[in-house]
């Protein structure tokens, strides 16, 4: 998933996939990130787009740049866990909302995410 779309500045898809590869545990605490230049080559992005994002996560505290090192995953484990959390609320929360919109209740989307989770599980077997 090397493609950007056009309704969201590059910067802030970029930050938001390196949140989840964090929160997914693809990046690891302590692990540093690949340069600004590496990243611009990587994604065929712009360096001040990289530059844009990282500080975005910077300011967040979901990375920390080291002067001199380059640009790291906290080795706090417990932000990691309110990023976590906090990212699921706000992904069941725009889930539920899009449902209620369109008319279904608690218990059809409960039904139906059930369904479907059951349905995801014996895919995986």
């Amino acid at each position: 998933m090397d493609e950007f779309n056009a309704s969201k500045p590059i910067y802030l898809q970029l930050a938001d996939r390196i949140h989840r590869q964090i929160i997914s545990g693809e990046l690891k605490a302590g692990e540093k990130l690949p340069s600004i230049r590496d990243m611009g080559i990587k994604y065929n992005i712009n360096p001040n787009t990289i530059q844009r994002a990282y500080s975005e996560l910077e300011r967040e505290g979901i990375l920390e740049t080291k002067r001199g090192q380059g640009t790291f995953v906290p080795e706090r484990q417990d932000r990691l866990v309110q990023q976590r959390d906090k990212l699921k609320h706000e992904q069941i929360e725009q889930f539920v909302h899009v449902m209620r919109e369109i008319g279904y209740s608690a218990a059809e989307i409960l039904s139906g995410l059930t369904d479907y989770l059951n349905n995801a599980e014996k895919g995986d077997e």
